[in-house]
């Protein structure tokens, strides 16, 4: 049995699995079950509690008394740093990225609630120079007395893909629950860490399903090449890697749209329609694009050979409160 990195409990986990009914019926296709990962908790609800499970463990056991991560200005992983961090009377620190003046709305607000300390970027620096930038902070930190730890934007990198290594561990003890088995997992994608747990631990108990990441920014090639390397780092925590290759790593492209959180009507409409129908939000960044994309897909027949679908609900419905204005009742 694979010996993970220590972890420290926080989520309210197991998130529960609800099958989409009426999304179901409606599509004529394979069966749509959600799992509810938007309620790991409530300040800090989502998938990105799950991977700071183990990155903040790790910080702890080194002595550090402040965590610093990045993210845009709605970032859900910038939001639930802020809220483990608060959680467990340590400070945080947050990169963010924006051109522009933001209204205090969503996640940004539930930043400053949490008493997160705020450093925006520009889109450039961010792209260019966002590690950089953190280690700076690091630094002005540490000169004031702390010990800073840096966390990837969503926490993805090895430690952190551990958080769904064991969600993957979770799915498999509900199939059993459930009588039922999901010959596909789907979730959105936007830096990988989520899908790199998924598969490692997908292909390390040799299970039958395929995992696809929608990707909600860059594309098929970016994300092969970052959920790779994201793998091999973890290799190095648990000394056991699994043999794959790059092509195994399945991402549809396509459903990107206009760029990262930036959404066009139809998936707005979506996600409106979604709500009304299941009673369940999406958000506009990750979730309302790939459950999009994956209905996108079923409707055009790509995912005939499949049964029973799981979507991995990551969260982010902070996120939507800055979009309202696209809604029309």
């Amino acid at each position: 049995m694979i010996k993970l990195p220590e972890s420290i409990d926080l989520a309210n986990l197991p998130t529960k699995i609800e099958k989409l009914d009426r999304l179901s019926k409606y599509l004529n296709g394979p069966e749509i079950y959600i799992k509810r990962d938007d309620q790991t908790g409530s300040e800090f609800s989502g998938n990105k509690v799950r991977k700071l499970e183990f990155a903040v463990q790790e910080a702890l056991n080194e002595g550090c008394d402040y965590l610093i991560t990045c993210g845009g200005i709605q970032s859900n992983h910038a939001r639930a740093t802020a809220a483990v961090a608060a959680k467990l009377g340590i400070g945080s620190y947050l990169v963010l990225r924006t051109n522009k003046e933001e209204m205090i709305d969503g996640n940004y607000f539930l930043d400053g609630v949490l008493g997160a300390k705020i450093r925006f970027i520009t889109a450039e620096e961010y792209r260019e120079r966002r590690m950089e930038i953190m280690k700076e902070v690091k630094e002005e930190l540490d000169k004031k007395g702390h010990k800073a730890y840096i966390i990837p934007e969503g926490s993805s990198n090895g430690i952190g893909a551990f958080g769904y290594f064991k969600a993957m561990e979770e799915i498999f003890e509900q199939e059993k629950e459930m009588g039922i088995k999901f010959d596909a997992i789907v979730l959105a994608v936007g830096s990988g860490g989520t899908y790199a747990g998924l598969f490692y631990a997908n292909k390390y108990y040799k299970n039958n399903a395929k995992v696809y990441g929608i990707n909600v920014c860059d594309d098929e090639k970016y994300f092969k090449n970052a959920i790779n390397n994201i793998l091999y780092e973890s290799f190095q925590y648990t000394k056991e890697s699994i043999e794959f290759f790059k092509d195994e790593i399945n991402i549809i492209d396509g459903y990107v749209g206009k760029g990262y959180a930036l959404s066009r009507p139809e998936e707005i409409t979506f996600i409106h329609e979604l709500a009304k129908l299941e009673g369940v939000i999406l958000d506009p960044v990750y979730t309302g694009k790939a459950m999009y994309g994956l209905v996108e897909e079923i409707k055009k027949g790509n995912f005939k050979e499949h049964n029973n679908i799981l979507f991995i609900h990551t969260g982010g419905l902070f996120g939507l409160f800055p979009q309202k204005g696209m809604f029309k009742f």
